[in-house]
């Protein structure tokens, strides 16, 4: 998980750098090109594209749906907000699931972890800041890409336990690509230079990696064991917001970062001691 975000976090930062110069959805659409010719050979080099079918199964393509239009919006709010503030309102994914489980699944959800949600979400207001001076829409647009982020953590704990994961991510990369190419054809498209045909092909490595190790973390580690390495990725967002953009976070931001992680693993810890008491 930690490795997942890692390259999440640096696949934000190179796209929202080459987005200064190309059209969004192009640029989204040409490293997904590369991401997906790259997953692709590494599932060759695993034997797993004779299983390509695998791809195919609903499960997989829904979760495939949900993740290509989450990025998009999220995305759509990481080229108009400071790197750090996206990542922050992304932390509320896991307050999110624990919301849908409730609300979706029938999961009994306790007044502490309800109050660790409002908590989480206050947290949230508190990083999107929405007053009418300066307030930016984008952050709205971010926290609707968290929720679509939930879901597709969701799905990917119903996807049959014998598909590689290399496929999951193939599918995955593609659905964003398919996407990407379709609204291109909207935003447009111009000439770009090989500094940019080269910072995007190392964001579609990192992409790639990203979306192979966070598919393998949920998908065989504990969730309420991983989970919490998500906030790993924080740290690496303020550090690149720093030096890359000079941003860095008001205190009132800060104070709503420290809510977020604190309202999020306090959930995880909950449902950890909940799994306990099931199984004892």
């Amino acid at each position: 998980m930690v490795v997942a975000m890692i390259c999440f976090i640096t696949n934000d930062a190179l796209i929202k750098y080459t987005s200064q110069s190309m059209p969004t959805m192009q640029l989204i659409f040409v490293r997904g090109l590369m991401a997906t010719a790259l997953v692709l050979v590494v599932a060759h080099a695993l034997g797993a594209t004779g299983q390509l079918r695998q791809a195919l199964a609903r499960p997989v393509l829904a979760r495939a749906g949900v993740d290509a239009v989450a990025t998009m919006l999220y995305l759509a709010s990481l080229f108009s907000l400071p790197i750090a503030n996206a990542t922050s309102i992304n932390l509320a994914t896991p307050l999110f699931i624990t919301v849908l489980a409730a609300l979706l699944l029938a999961e009994q959800v306790g007044w502490r972890r309800w109050s660790a949600i409002l908590v989480g979400f206050t947290g949230v207001l508190m990083v999107i800041q929405p007053s009418a001076d300066g307030f930016n829409v984008y952050s709205l647009v971010c926290l609707l890409a968290t929720l679509g982020h939930a879901i597709r953590d969701l799905l990917t704990r119903r996807i049959a336990p014998g598909t590689p994961s290399i496929l999951i991510t193939l599918a995955t990369a593609a659905s964003v690509t398919l996407l990407a190419g379709v609204l291109s054809v909207i935003d447009g498209w111009q000439a770009f230079g090989w500094l940019q045909l080269g910072t995007l092909a190392l964001a579609s490595i990192f992409l790639a990696g990203g979306y192979y190790w966070i598919i393998d973390a949920m998908r065989h580690g504990e969730v309420s064991l991983v989970a919490p390495f998500r906030y790993a990725g924080l740290l690496w967002a303020l550090m690149l917001g720093w030096l890359i953009w000079g941003d860095i976070p008001n205190l009132l931001a800060w104070a709503g970062i420290g809510l977020l992680i604190g309202s999020g693993l306090y959930v995880l810890h909950r449902e950890r001691v909940r799994s306990r008491a099931s199984r004892g």
